[in-house]
């Protein structure tokens, strides 16, 4: 069993002030206990995350923390998003037009299913239908 987790659970977990903060805290704590198996996330996720913590709180020491607590912890994998990947993940975002996915999501679910991965944690709706999704 794994779990693939997506930018806006990084991202809610260390800013106070967001929507799904409290809820992101508690689903890292589970996945860290190992309630969804082994932890992955890619470097695209790392990428949007740190940036959108630094957009959203206008606060380089949170996202700069952020990306440490992401590219730092020996407990998530980080897989990294190659050629194979980003033409798949292209190939979905030309097609998911009615889906309010991002490259990076496309992308997500590209390594999902490249890796057998089985489930993501997010918070995005446009994940369903998708993947199994633990919100």
């Amino acid at each position: 069993m794994a779990v693939f987790v997506d930018t806006g659970i990084f991202v809610a977990m260390h800013n106070a002030d967001d929507e799904f903060h409290l809820r992101s805290k508690d689903l890292v704590e589970r996945a860290l206990k190992g309630d969804f198996g082994r932890i992955f996330t890619s470097d695209y996720v790392v990428d949007e995350a740190i940036t959108t913590a630094l957009v959203r709180t206008k606060r380089h020491d949170l996202a700069l923390d952020l990306g440490r607590y992401i590219i730092e912890s020996p407990r998530i994998t980080k897989v990294w998003v190659g050629e194979d990947a980003f033409k798949k993940a292209w190939g979905k975002f030309r097609v998911f037009k009615d889906k309010p996915l991002s490259f990076t999501d496309c992308t997500s679910i590209a390594l999902v299913e490249m890796s057998g991965i089985k489930q993501i944690m997010s918070f995005d709706c446009g994940f369903d239908g998708l993947v199994p999704r633990i919100c």
